[in-house]
């Protein structure tokens, strides 16, 4: 939100900017003041306020004033960033909604369409070569890697999905060149990836990881050879209940499936795919009439 205003500020009259100047410079107290007290610091009237909320794409002030909480408040530790404990359930579904949607696009204006292109290429070349792809994860991570791994053995390629520390270890032991290691990592700091790492780069195999930037993970990624695929995110990286990480990693491996099923001669899957589908059909229970 805080974002968009500051785009917005060279449009708006010199009066809203005033407003969102004040909004800026504490977006916290901004959520929390009655609008008289807002139009006072702000030098302007009441009015003002409520105009520039919907010149800037909000029904009014109440409705910025949610969502700005949304947006700024850390909320209830280690649940979510933007809740707090007497939230009511209409009040959840408009924070965790807006806070996964924030940080979504916030994703799609920050992707890296080369480092996308280069773990697509790769990950399709392993598969045409019918080469090993190994998905890496723990935890959550660990989740988002078995969605990863139903989705591309769909596609025909020998794809796994591994979260057992120890079992990651000997997988990543028999890697070799022409192998691709998908490492999966919420915060970019687990001993355990970060070893399996390291042993996949010393197998020859193209180390590929999602993870934050900037994280020992991300360091390693950006050797020759490597790609990395920054998802950044509002969540702290210890959050006990990590959601917008999941999402974003999970959208990730969507783009990447995407990708590879297209890459793959997606005419040529498509008699495979359908007869998936047909013989799951016949999994499914049918009421008799």
């Amino acid at each position: 939100m805080l974002d968009r205003v500051r785009a917005a500020m060279p449009a708006l009259p010199p009066a809203e900017q005033r407003v969102a100047r004040l909004l800026l410079s504490d977006a916290r107290s901004f959520a929390t003041l009655p609008v008289v007290e807002l139009a006072e610091r702000a030098g302007v009237s009441k009015p003002t306020v409520v105009r520039f909320c919907r010149s800037v794409g909000y029904d009014g002030l109440a409705d910025f004033k949610l969502k700005l909480a949304g947006s700024v408040n850390e909320g209830v530790p280690f649940v979510h960033r933007s809740v707090d404990s007497d939230d009511k359930p209409g009040d959840l579904i408009i924070k965790v909604i807006d806070n996964a949607v924030s940080a979504l696009l916030k994703y799609r204006n920050a992707a890296a369409g080369h480092a996308v292109e280069r773990a697509i290429a790769a990950l399709v070349q392993a598969g045409r070569q019918q080469r090993r792809i190994e998905f890496y994860g723990v935890g959550n991570s660990g989740i988002v890697a078995q969605d990863a791994q139903h989705k591309f053995f769909r596609l025909g390629v020998s794809a796994h999905a591994v979260s057992d520390g120890h079992v990651q270890v000997m997988s990543a032991t028999m890697l070799q060149p022409g192998d691709c290691a998908v490492i999966i990592s919420n915060s970019g700091r687990s001993r355990d990836l970060f070893d399996v790492a390291e042993i996949a780069q010393r197998k020859g195999a193209t180390v590929i990881v999602i993870t934050a930037s900037g994280s020992p993970l991300a360091h390693l990624a950006q050797q020759p050879g490597h790609v990395l695929l920054a998802a950044d995110h509002p969540e702290d990286w210890d959050r006990y209940s990590p959601m917008v990480s999941r999402l974003l990693h999970l959208i990730i491996i969507d783009i990447l499936t995407t990708g590879v099923a297209l890459r793959m001669d997606g005419q040529a899957l498509q008699p495979m795919l359908q007869e998936i589908k047909r013989n799951l059909r016949t999994r499914r229970y049918t009421p008799s009439n």
